[in-house]
């Protein structure tokens, strides 16, 4: 499989917030991010599929972080590479 990543990823771990209508909300821990999207670790999100919509909000800062729309593009048994949709 080629890597058709278009944005350079940046190792970064921290908690976030996910939310979706098959498992309610999930608190899980991002693998890394890109300026469009995120890999978030969660036994859960395994059971996404890809084209599904989920919105997520990164914890534990100092101010409360906005909450974001993002798609599933790719899922394996660890979690889901999500992309930032467009407001």
């Amino acid at each position: 499989m080629s890597n058709q990543r278009h944005q350079v990823r940046t190792p970064i771990r921290c908690r976030i917030k996910i939310c979706h209508p098959s498992f309610g909300e999930l608190v899980a821990q991002t693998r890394d991010l890109s300026d469009s999207g995120v890999y978030v670790r969660h036994p859960q999100m395994a059971a996404l599929s890809v084209g599904d919509r989920v919105s997520g909000q990164v914890q534990d800062l100092p101010i409360e972080a906005p909450v974001l729309q993002m798609e599933v593009v790719r899922v394996d048994a660890e979690g889901a590479g999500l992309r930032f949709m467009q407001a």
